[in-house]
């Protein structure tokens, strides 16, 4: 049982690292300047102020596109699979594995990877100043998590307590 309690929580935590990388404004940071996969923060006379992302090419317009894509994915995966490996503790039978929570975890965790090695690949490779944000971070974090529970998920058996 214990075990269980700390897969959930464990999960959980993933799910809120994964919420926090696709949603905060700090995938990529200069001094003056915070980006994230929506927009970027700007300081201006002491005060920060929302605008849009700086013009990229159509070609890197596509590649944060599918940055912003896959991150959502991963989150909305890793939440999927939260649900069904609740459903699958009551439904399983004894000695079964949760290998359908672990397929979505697996799909979780490679979509977190494509967005996360895509952004190192293909956008801010010719900027000079700045550097990856603690979100950029949280997302390979949140690989690393994903990766562990889909494992942990195609290994675990259902037995009676």
């Amino acid at each position: 049982m214990l075990v269980l309690a700390g897969i959930v929580v464990l999960h959980i935590t993933t799910i809120i690292l994964l919420l926090v990388a696709t949603i905060d404004n700090a995938w990529w940071f200069t001094e003056t300047e915070y980006t994230d996969l929506w927009g970027r923060w700007d300081l201006n006379n002491l005060d920060w102020h929302y605008s849009e992302l700086k013009k990229y090419t159509d070609v890197q317009s596509d590649f944060l596109q599918s940055v912003q894509a896959t991150s959502v994915l991963a989150c909305v995966f890793t939440i999927l699979a939260l649900f069904v490996f609740v459903g699958q503790l009551f439904t399983l039978p004894k000695g079964q594995r949760f290998l359908f929570t672990g397929i979505l975890q697996l799909i979780a965790c490679l979509c977190i990877m494509t967005a996360a090695s895509i952004y190192t690949a293909q956008l801010h490779t010719t900027d000079k100043k700045g550097g990856y944000g603690h979100c950029y971070i949280l997302a390979w974090i949140s690989f690393v998590l994903t990766l562990f529970l889909t494992i942990t998920y195609v290994v675990l058996r259902k037995r009676s307590e």
